[in-house]
């Protein structure tokens, strides 16, 4: 006998962007909870102190620009599904110990946060809104079945390890500085099946960053940034004025072309996860080589906007039919836009009004959908005021110039004779000077987060 026909209401239909997120978010919700086994405990740390530290480089010098450095410790803590979370080791930075079968190197079970500590103008240190990366670290570990742990855990955690390895690193007599520190677990059971972790690893490490944020900053930023991608070299001992002449002062955005995509809805784009990352190398790499600093992705036939490199993108146009000026920046729900630290705090500082010279109530600050006919159009019509990526390598990072399919948008930037600014971006350089008072102890502000500094051995 056959069977009986679906009729039209009983016939799956495929998933929407809606009904993905929500099957995503069921899906995991509840892994965010911790297991009733071992849980982390930050007051069990153990330390061992490096017995052969080694020597600090120089601020900015190569060793710095390598993005290789780390400091002398790491922290790291295991996990298993039978006890739960082990004693925590505040130990010497060294190599860890994987077996080749481990799940981490086969499936990507893997996830991470980016974050600084910054030695402020009052010689504390502090961390910027810390709560965030560990709640996020939470998210992105849950949606690859990675352990979950409490973020008030590994909040002190990353204290404690910051108070270790500060005094030495981020030294007071040099000034303001940062280390980036990137909290990172991994999946270590030594079984290729694919099935949910049963081991796993987190760490904790601080490695020596250049100001990526700093377009004087040496020796030189990517291609278009030091002018090397159109052939402009400025030699030593020519002038000031020459050299801001010809300066790059902003990111060049290359669209990425309609077969290549960096998340989509209901997938993992919004955690902080390695497979997010290693597939856009390939987009990335053919952006430098063309001259562009990084790809701006777009999703879907109408071109939706959604971030740029590994950065939150925003635009400042003037509204079409009101002329109020909107800063716009893709929305979260989707499972597509990574929830950004540096992007809450830029949405929110021009909302409350916090920055110097922005009044509350002068912008209006927008998160929806928006495409690349809008910017186009924009541009077109004189309304493009400013576009900037977001995040915490590069920081607040203003863009010169977009091209879309055959079509140059470029924004007016101008150089600064102000250490660390460019012109023709005002709303992104006072976004840019409030959040660094705050991360620096110019400004007291909840955000900034001190961290008591160990004193001796």
């Amino acid at each position: 006998m056959a069977p009986a026909a679906l009729l039209p209401a009983e016939i799956p239909t495929t998933p929407t962007t809606e009904t993905t997120s929500k099957l995503t978010k069921a899906g995991i919700i509840h892994s965010e909870e911790p297991s009733p086994l071992g849980k982390l405990n930050a007051s069990k740390t153990k330390l061992t102190v490096n017995p052969s530290p080694r020597p600090v480089p120089a601020p900015n010098s190569p060793d710095v620009w390598a993005q290789r450095v780390c400091t002398d410790h790491m922290l790291t803590v295991a996990w298993n599904s039978t006890t739960g979370w082990q004693q925590p080791h505040l130990q010497p930075y060294g190599p860890l110990t994987l077996m080749p079968t481990a799940s981490v190197l086969h499936y990507a079970t893997e996830c991470f946060e980016g974050m600084k500590a910054y030695r402020g103008v009052d010689g504390r240190v502090r961390l910027f809104r810390p709560d965030r990366n560990c709640a996020r670290l939470l998210r992105s570990a849950t949606r690859i079945a990675l352990p979950a742990f409490e973020p008030e855990e590994l909040l002190k955690l990353i204290k404690q390890f910051v108070a270790r390895d500060a005094p030495k690193w981020l030294p007071r007599e040099q000034g303001p500085g940062f280390l980036y520190l990137r909290p990172t677990m991994i999946a270590t059971a030594p079984a290729i099946g694919v099935q949910k972790p049963f081991e796993a690893l987190l760490y904790i490490i601080a490695v020596l960053f250049p100001p990526l944020d700093d377009p004087s900053a040496t020796p030189a930023l990517p291609p278009s940034l030091s002018g090397a991608a159109n052939g402009v070299h400025v030699a030593n001992g020519e002038s000031k004025q020459i050299e801001l002449k010809n300066k790059k002062l902003g990111m060049k955005l290359l669209a990425s072309e309609h077969d290549t995509i960096r998340a989509w809805p209901g997938g993992f784009g919004y955690a902080k996860v390695g497979a997010n990352y290693g597939p856009s190398l390939v987009a990335q790499g053919e952006a430098r080589l063309r001259g562009y600093d990084q790809i701006l992705w777009l999703f879907g036939d109408e071109c939706r906007v959604t971030e740029a490199g590994a950065s939150n993108f925003f635009v400042l146009w003037k509204n079409k039919q009101t002329g109020k000026r909107e800063l716009v920046t893709a929305p979260l729900g989707s499972g597509v836009i990574l929830e950004g630290v540096t992007r809450a705090s830029v949405l929110e500082a021009v909302r409350r009004g916090m920055c110097e010279g922005l009044k509350e109530g002068s912008i209006d600050v927008v998160e929806r959908d928006f495409n690349m006919a809008e910017l186009v159009e924009a541009a077109k019509e004189e309304r493009l005021l400013e576009a900037f990526g977001s995040g915490t390598a590069f920081f607040v990072a203003p863009v010169q110039e977009i091209h879309f399919r055959g079509v140059d948008l470029r924004l007016p930037l101008e150089a600064s004779e102000v250490e660390g600014e460019i012109g023709g971006c005002e709303v992104a350089m006072a976004v840019k000077r409030f959040l660094k008072a705050v991360m620096y102890g110019k400004v007291h502000h909840e955000w900034g987060v001190l961290v008591e500094e160990d004193k001796g051995e």
